[in-house]
Parts: structure tokens; C-alpha cells; sequence
């Protein structure tokens, strides 16, 4: 029975995936409808997290009543709180009228507060009033008001963190967080990701009557082996440019890449997969960052030998002391069967030269593609042509 009744939400909200954790939170936001109390959604920037309050006051016995949506990041610091609680006529320059707040016209519906660590300390300490009590006053007023309203927040940042720094309000964050969602991010769900893409290119063709984009085999595994920090909001966004660009409606590998952008060291681990043995282990990982380390070090002695040729004498003999240092430098193999990674009694054993490092680095790249050295360079995070170079500087056998 509960089967068709998540099919049935996800058809009415336009939901697409099958992926478990997808599914746990919607499970808890049906379960916590009936309910009056807090709920705290969380999860990264562009996972879809203003769905869940929908729902939750849709199956609720508010749904007959208001449901405001606010971004609290959108709203200056300085009119915050009228907005929120609403004003008095003359109480600051501009109240030309009384106005009532977000709570004030929620009463008794439900109010979705989007990105509320960016509520200033001030703010806060109104809300969790509110929240409590049911109680506001208005700004430039000394009126106690009351009012019925399920609060609903939602954001992208680490509150416990924020806590920390001083930012956000560790009461607030408890009164919140009675029922905690998690929505996933699209790495977390890969099984869902040529889905979405699907159904994003079918909605644009059929609103702009023009033939659907399809992906070739290859495309859809770099598809789902790109990271996405932007989640299904940034995969819509290329789904579109895709299907408003291109005049071949089938789109393989060496057109996808043009739109998938070169993604950041800081941003692993890469891929995130849950079936198959095609995935990346732990030991990949940290192959794929000294690759990257060693470019970055290749790059920052072209720097000083550049630098060498514009800077005083008396500077040179410095910037050649680091490129010696930076020429020296070596990489520590990984051990997964031994966790002491940088003991002094094995590092002699562990030291491993770069040249290993960027043989092994291209070797299984390679095997993980079945030897297309296209979307072997695309994991790998350099060009075709550089892989190409690699190869051949290496004397790799291949």
C-alpha cells in the first residue's frame, strides 16, 4: 500500500528516481505531515529541497490554509524582520503603513523558510520566540500578537558548524531540528541521473516542439561519472543548453564534455556509484589527487622559471632554492591494510616517485574505460591530447 502511495506523490509532485534515500525522505515528510512540528531539511544547493514543505503541508491539515515560501538569503538584513513579523506605520524611514508579516498572514497555514542560516543573530532569537510561544510583535510596536504557524526551514549549510562559529543560534537549531530530513545529492544517486536527464530533454522538446536529445552509451557513463556540484538544478541547466544548441539530436561523449565544467581538486572524491565493481576505491582516490598534485607542482616551477626571468638577481637565487625543493618533493603510497600512512619507521617502504604514480594513474584509467582514452583523460581530469603526450613520455606499453 505505501508502495503506490509514494508512486502516486511522486507522479503528483513530478519526482524522478528510485533511489532509497530519495525515498526515506519522502516517506518522512508523509509521516510527519499530521503533526505540528518543526521540521529542519537539509542536504546541498540545487537537491530539490523546497519539494519536501510542499508535501508536508499538502497532506496536512493545514492545506486549506496559506503556504509562504521565503527565501531568507533574498531579504536584506535591514527589513528582515519587518518582513517576517511585519511593521507599524512610521516605525523607520519608509513605513508609510502598517504592514503585517509572513507570520501574521500564515496564521494557521504553514511557512517554508528557505536558507534560514542566513537569518542575522537578531532574527533569530525573534524566531525562536515565535516558535515557541506562537508570539510576535510587530517592529515599532509594543503589542504582543499571537499566531498559528508550522514552521518549516530548510538550508545547505552546516549548522552544528555555524554553531560553532558563533552564527547560528544552538537553541533555535534544537527547536528546528525536531524532525530532520535529509534530501540526497544527485552523486548519491547515479542510478537516477540519466533519468532526470531524460525527462528534463523531453519537457523541453515537447514545450519548444522540436525532437528530443538521446545520449549515446558513452555519453551516459560520463554522464553519471561527472560529480555535479549543482545537483538536478545545474543537470536541468544542461540538459537545456544541450537540447537548445546542438543540432544533433544524439549527443556522444565529445559533445557532452563542452558543457560539463572542469571540476575542482578541492571537489573529491569524483564519483559515487552503487552498483557494478565500476567505482572509484578509496586507493583511486587518492592516486587521482597526487596526479593532481603533480600537475599543480609542474605548473608552479614553470611559474618560478618564469618568474626568474623578470625578477632582480637577488631574488633568483631564492626562487631557485624552491624549485629545488619542489623537484625534490616525493608521494607517499597508500596502504589500505596499514592505517599509519605517515609512520617514519615505513616511510622509506611507502615512498613512491611521481613517475609510478602517473603510470598507475593512466593504467587504470584506462582499464576502468576499456582503453577509450577519451574518457580516460575525462577521469583522469586532463585533455585527450595530454593523455596522449603522457603515454608517450611514460613509454607505457598499452
Amino acid at each position: 500500500m505505501w508502495i503506490m502511495d509514494l508512486r502516486s506523490l511522486k507522479q503528483r509532485f513530478d519526482i524522478i528516481g528510485e533511489n532509497p534515500a530519495l525515498d526515506r525522505a519522502l516517506e518522512i515528510a508523509v509521516q510527519v505531515a499530521g503533526t505540528d512540528l518543526s521540521v529542519l531539511v537539509t542536504g546541498e544547493s540545487g537537491v530539490g529541497k523546497e519539494v519536501i514543505p510542499q508535501i508536508i503541508h499538502i497532506n496536512s491539515p493545514r492545506k486549506h490554509n496559506q503556504y509562504i515560501a521565503v527565501n531568507c538569503g533574498a531579504i536584506p538584513e535591514g527589513t528582515i524582520d519587518s518582513e517576517l513579523f511585519g511593521h507599524e506605520k512610521g516605525s523607520f524611514t519608509g513605513a508609510f503603513e502598517t504592514r503585517k508579516g509572513y507570520f501574521e498572514v500564515a496564521d494557521g497555514g504553514t511557512l517554508f523558510l528557505d536558507e534560514v542560516a542566513e537569518l542575522p543573530l537578531s532574527t533569530q532569537v525573534r524566531l525562536l520566540r515565535v516558535i515557541q510561544s506562537g508570539e510576535f510583535i510587530k517592529v515599532g510596536s509594543s503589542k504582543v500578537q499571537k499566531t498559528d504557524v508550522r514552521v518549516i526551514a530548510a538550508t545547505n549549510v552546516n549548522l552544528p558548524r555555524a554553531i560553532e562559529l558563533g552564527k547560528f543560534r544552538e537553541d533555535l537549531y534544537y527547536r528546528l531540528n525536531t524532525v530532520p530530513i535529509l534530501v540526497p545529492s544527485l552523486r548519491e544517486r547515479p542510478g537516477d541521473i540519466h533519468l532526470l536527464f531524460k525527462k528534463f530533454a523531453l519537457d523541453f522538446a515537447d514545450k519548444y516542439k522540436m525532437p528530443a536529445i538521446r545520449l549515446t552509451p558513452e555519453a551516459v557513463v560520463m554522464l553519471e561519472g561527472f560529480r555535479w556540484p549543482g545537483n538536478v538544478r545545474q543537470l536541468k541547466s544542461i540538459a537545456e543548453q544541450i537540447s537548445v544548441i546542438e543540432h544533433n539530436r544524439l549527443i556522444g561523449p565529445e559533445i557532452l564534455e563542452k558543457y560539463l565544467p572542469r571540476e575542482s581538486p578541492s571537489r573529491l572524491p569524483v564519483r559515487t556509484e552503487g552498483h557494478g565493481a565500476d567505482y572509484l576505491t578509496d586507493r583511486d582516490i587518492i592516486f587521482k589527487i597526487l596526479y593532481q598534485l603533480r600537475q599543480e607542482v609542474e605548473e608552479l616551477k614553470q611559474r618560478v622559471a618564469l618568474t626568474e626571468q623578470v625578477q632582480p638577481a637577488s631574488r633568483i637565487s631564492s626562487n631557485k632554492e624552491l624549485s629545488q625543493n619542489i623537484e625534490e618533493t616525493t608521494v607517499v603510497d597508500y596502504d589500505p591494510e596499514n592505517d599509519s600512512l605517515f609512520d617514519e619507521t615505513t616511510e622509506t617502504q611507502d615512498l613512491l616517485s611521481i613517475q609510478k604514480v602517473n603510470e598507475e594513474l593512466i593504467r587504470r584509467a584506462l582499464e576502468k574505460h576499456g582503453g577509450k582514452r577519451k574518457l580516460a583523460a575525462m577521469e583522469l581530469g586532463i585533455s585527450e591530447r595530454t593523455l596522449y603526450r603522457k603515454i608517450k613520455e611514460l613509454n607505457l606499453d598499452l
